[in-house]
């Protein structure tokens, strides 16, 4: 899936702390589901990379982002955007007063697709699952939980090692659960492919192929009225070019890819009714696996920051609409408060070829006949980096900065992989360089995204899958640094540990943000309402967004 969730969030989780949110249940996203007609077929357009291999398994990386949401549902709702929570599989949670016990109500008439009432039971089995096998625990909550227990027929409690407001967002709004009933008969859950999948989602799987996704209405969903669109079509498309034309084409109605030069080539088709809306996201890095001489050397790693032209990236790889990065790894202008500027201006990282230069020429590095920098022992400063082929507007960004960082002399090769061996070479780290976001979505503050690219508890051994910190970077202040973090509600230490961690991303520079990548979103008003927009942000909008796509196809429906 292509990306993560855009938000403005503003507002930080740790006003959850001694709150408790008990919401009645849910006829609709709203509320109250509005009497609509049910019925319409929906095609999103999305590129995806690679044909489908038809595996639900929500535990596995590769395969989330077509069943979680669709099929299977969160505890809690966060709406990326905002940070909004709506109570979902959950009626109510509150926390203990010192933020160590998360206690959770579970929402009673809600049953799995096979008609299986939905219990507490299947929560406290979750949990119980991914604690026992490691790479099912995609957020990494098992690294700040203890304990995870029913309480009589409808409570779950979660406690933690540590005060832990800032695990909200994983364990109540990113893990997906599943039933009980069904998983306790699976033999290996990590390879498990998951064909039939039975969730409390709105939506069954209908037919997959290679070629195509068929989501059917589930009609006993708890949402009464809910969804309104009788089936959802999701495509393979394995480039770019070819995507966005069946968009254009008025073949699709959700778009979820970049497509360039878009007001010619997809409003114009249709002014009256095509809109695009692209909310920032999270950081689009390169990633630099420092496990790998000389890429474990500091000053190579500051020489690449300054080989790329940010501006250059943004500007001729992804027309502007995916605004420069800056190596504090801070979203601006989303969390433009939390950017220690001072810090930031010390270190200037800008293009400048010639400050790269002068680095590498004081770590004893020479320049050979090519122009291309080699050690004493002749090796040269040549690098693959890895990259998703489908994806067009990579492609061409990653032209970009090999032609940069030439000039540099450093010499990196492309290598354009299907979007499944890309993922199994970035998990494992099997890989010099990458091009990329983090797979696990971000959150309500920076912390979320540092943690998910920086936390060495978020990684593993080469060739063994991370959640995260895909280039296996260890770093003991940075990872004390994030476990105070988690220990804390005070917006101004948050702030403070932050800072820190800027401070660790502009001296070690462990990974690169090159653009910050933005939620790539059209949407045609053809036969079709209830889209979030910029005046009506009720969800993260891409179709890849988690599990905010799931929003969208509760709220859409068919006019015509």
């Amino acid at each position: 899936m292509r990306g993560k969730g855009a938000r403005t969030r503003h507002l930080l989780i740790c006003l959850l702390a001694l709150t408790a949110l008990v919401v009645g249940a849910c006829s609709g996203p709203s509320g109250t589901a509005s009497k609509r007609a049910t019925g319409g077929t929906l095609t999103i357009d999305n590129e995806s990379g690679a044909l489908w291999a038809c595996g639900f398994n929500p535990f596995i990386a590769s395969a989330n982002g077509l069943a979680f949401g669709t099929i299977y549902e969160p505890l809690v709702y966060s709406n990326l955007l905002n940070d909004t929570k709506t109570p979902w599989l959950a009626s109510a949670y509150q926390w203990s007063s010192d933020s160590k016990t998360l206690t959770f109500t579970i929402r009673s008439g809600v049953k799995w697709s096979d008609g299986v009432p939905f219990t507490a039971a299947d929560v406290v089995y979750t949990f119980a699952l991914i604690r026992g096998n490691q790479a099912l625990d995609l957020e990494s909550v098992w690294q700040v939980l203890a304990s995870v227990t029913q309480d009589g027929t409808d409570k779950v409690v979660m406690t933690f090692t540590k005060p832990a407001a800032s695990a909200f967002y994983q364990v109540a709004g990113q893990v997906p659960i599943v039933p009980q009933h069904i998983w306790s008969a699976v033999n290996d859950p990590g390879s498990e492919q998951n064909l039939n999948p039975v969730g409390t989602g709105p939506f069954t799987l209908g037919m997959c192929t290679p070629q195509n996704i068929t989501y059917s209405r589930n009609p006993n969903y708890w949402q009464k009225g809910l969804p309104y669109l009788q089936t959802v079509n999701y495509p393979a498309f394995t480039d770019n070019d070819v995507a966005n034309s069946y968009l254009a084409a008025g073949q699709a109605q959700w778009g979820g890819q970049f497509i360039p030069n878009i007001d010619t080539v997809y409003v114009a088709k249709d002014p009256s009714h095509n809109h695009y809306w692209f909310p920032p996201i999270d950081n689009v890095n390169l990633w630099i696996n420092v496990k790998v001489p000389p890429l474990d050397n500091k000053v190579v790693r500051q020489a690449l920051a300054y080989g790329i032209d940010r501006s250059k990236v943004s500007k001729l790889g992804e027309y502007g609409y995916e605004p420069p990065g800056n190596q504090t790894g801070v979203l601006t202008p989303t969390f433009q408060s939390w950017v220690d500027k001072a810090e930031a201006s010390k270190y200037g990282y800008k293009f400048d070829p010639a400050r790269a230069a002068s680095l590498l020429q004081s770590a004893g590095f020479t320049k050979d006949s090519a122009g291309i920098f080699e050690d004493s022992k002749g090796k040269k400063l040549s690098f693959n980096i890895i990259n998703i082929g489908g994806y067009t507007d990579w492609v061409t960004s990653l032209q970009v900065i090999t032609d940069e960082l030439r000039q540099a002399g450093i010499e990196v090769k492309v290598q354009n992989l299907p979007s499944s061996v890309y993922f199994d070479d970035l998990f494992t780290g099997t890989f010099q360089l990458a091009y990329g976001s983090v797979a696990t979505l971000p959150g309500p503050t920076p912390y979320y995204e540092l943690r998910n690219t920086l936390d060495s508890s978020t990684s593993a051994l080469i060739g063994a899958p991370a959640s995260g910190d895909y280039g296996r970077y260890a770093n003991p202040a940075a990872d004390s640094l994030f476990d105070q973090y988690e220990t804390t509600t005070d917006s101004k230490l948050q702030h403070s540990l932050v800072a820190q961690l800027e401070g660790i991303m502009l001296e070690d520079v462990p990974v690169i943000p090159v653009t910050e990548g933005v939620a790539w979103y059209e949407w045609t008003t053809k036969g079709f309402a209830g889209w979030p927009s910029p005046d009506d942000q009720y969800a993260a909008p891409a179709p890849w967004n988690l599990p905010d796509w799931e929003s969208v196809l509760l709220h859409v429906y068919k006019t015509s």
